[in-house]
């Protein structure tokens, strides 16, 4: 259809679209100008006096979190969308310079400098002209493959030799995401990996192809265990039909046999010999930890005297052992001990007690910097007040900080105060104030609206009233 075909609606439409195409563009250039106007005033701060390197990265921090809380975005994203901006105009000029003249779009862009990651100074510009070609002639989702082997090309080191370096970095992390349900993801040698993902698919047709054991003849091994996979039962349910005959239930797909698998395997691994489970099966000695909890008095830790320590449950120990142990911990506790009663009478230490961790666990939840959602397990409880100063260690003057903001507290311009009940006011450079309230469960104990009514006489079991609950 041409365009003098087309109703007029239609070409009013098409219109509009261009119109909002271009304010689009115009947006996304200027915000990214913006963006790394941003990072380079961070750096010029920090840079004052002559001050460098970890002064640069927390004045970042800091800028990042003021603008994040301006965008209500999170302060990571936007210290990424900085550093993102600075690397474009910066590195990438004749880059930034033909997505301003719309020769290529955002996604080109954010490709270039992604794949180019690893091309070093000296043929950065080079690659990036070579880039610019390839991204004119496609669109930003089918260019990554040629630039990567752009990328291979112009690079003055080997392949083998980036290869090498790079398996240096393997590592496994976990990424959470909903309904109860997680990835994890291991960045291993390309050959490791596509072998471990036909190791699994063999296994996992395996037990497909498995026939329903139907006694010890058939698959159960002396240590009575099943001759397949265990821990997720992989070798496939089996049910009793109306006639009395097995049926195998197992209707898991291909994906989640492998999934199942690697668990089996991962989980299962260690130790090689575990009695309490059998002869030549793993149990579950190998996920179990010792913990000892032994008081020593000060003099016997020092050496001044062999007065033995007690463990908990009142068995002692010699002092050599006790001292032993005590240089293995990182953690102390200082009791007062009452010279009467011999019982304590107040406690001193710097980290807070298993049972304040756990509260503070729970309430927090997160990270209680704005926006944060670094989950508590992974963050360090900081005094509010700090402790040198004079600040006690207790739930009113605790918090969960991540290790990026907690470093931003301490060594920028961010204020933070607790206002009662778990509460936070954190106070920018800038004088903006941010409330910090106590996440709400997701999980919680509700009251029972049903009818408490007395019901009559004849319903009661036995015609007695139940007994009222004991007192707490």
């Amino acid at each position: 259809m041409r365009c003098d075909d087309a109703a007029p609606a239609q070409v009013l439409a098409f219109a509009r679209f261009v119109e909002a195409l271009d304010v689009v563009h115009a947006g996304e250039v200027e915000r990214m100008r913006a963006l790394a106007d941003l990072g380079r005033s961070a750096l010029r701060e920090a840079r004052h006096g002559g001050v460098r390197g970890m002064a640069s990265d927390m004045e970042l921090r800091s800028v990042a979190a003021e603008a994040a809380g301006m965008a209500r975005l999170t302060d990571r994203r936007l210290q990424g969308e900085i550093d993102h901006a600075m690397t474009v105009i910066d590195d990438y000029p004749a880059v930034f310079a033909a997505w301003v003249e719309r020769r290529i779009e955002r996604g080109h862009v954010d490709v270039i400098v992604r794949v180019g990651t690893g091309v070093p100074d000296e043929v950065r510009g080079s690659f990036a002209d070579a880039a610019i070609d390839v991204c004119e002639r496609d669109v930003p989702s089918r260019v990554r493959g040629a630039l990567e082997l752009l990328a291979a090309r112009v690079h003055p080191r080997s392949f083998t030799e980036r290869h090498t370096a790079a398996a240096a970095e393997r590592c496994v992390r976990v990424f959470h995401g909903s309904d109860g349900m997680s990835n994890l993801v291991a960045n291993l040698p390309t050959v490791i990996a596509v072998g471990m993902l036909d190791r699994l698919t063999q296994m996992g047709q395996s037990v497909k192809d498995a026939r329903v054991a139907t006694g010890p003849e058939d698959g159960v091994d002396a240590a009575g265990s099943s001759a397949g996979m265990n821990a997720t039962g992989a070798t496939g349910a089996t049910e009793m039909d109306a006639a009395g005959a097995e049926e195998p239930t197992d209707t898991r797909t291909m994906d989640q046999l492998r999934a199942d698998i690697l668990g089996d395997l991962v989980l299962g691994g260690a130790p090689v010999v575990d009695p309490t489970y059998g002869a030549d099966r793993a149990g579950g000695l190998g996920a179990i930890r010792a913990r000892v909890q032994v008081t020593v008095a000060a003099e016997t830790l020092m050496g001044r005297d062999e007065h033995p320590a007690e463990a908990v449950g009142g068995a002692l120990i010699d002092a050599e052992t006790a001292r032993e142990l005590a240089g293995q911990v990182s953690e102390w506790d200082r009791l007062f001990i009452d010279p009467v009663t011999r019982t304590p009478v107040e406690i001193d230490t710097y980290r807070p007690t298993v049972a304040m961790k756990k509260l503070l666990t729970a309430r927090d939840q997160h990270c209680r910097f704005p926006g944060c959602r670094r989950a508590a397990i992974r963050c360090e409880l900081d005094h509010t007040i700090d402790y040198a100063l004079g600040g006690h260690t207790h739930l009113l003057n605790l918090a969960h900080l991540c290790q990026r903001h907690h470093s931003m507290k301490q060594f920028t311009r961010w204020e933070v105060r607790q206002v009662g009940g778990g509460v936070l006011e954190w106070t920018s450079p800038l004088g903006r104030l941010y409330r910090e309230d106590v996440p709400t469960p997701a999980v919680c104990f509700t009251t029972d609206t049903t009818d408490t009514t007395d019901p009559p006489p004849d319903d009661r079991t036995g015609g007695t009233t139940p007994p009222e609950p004991p007192p707490f």
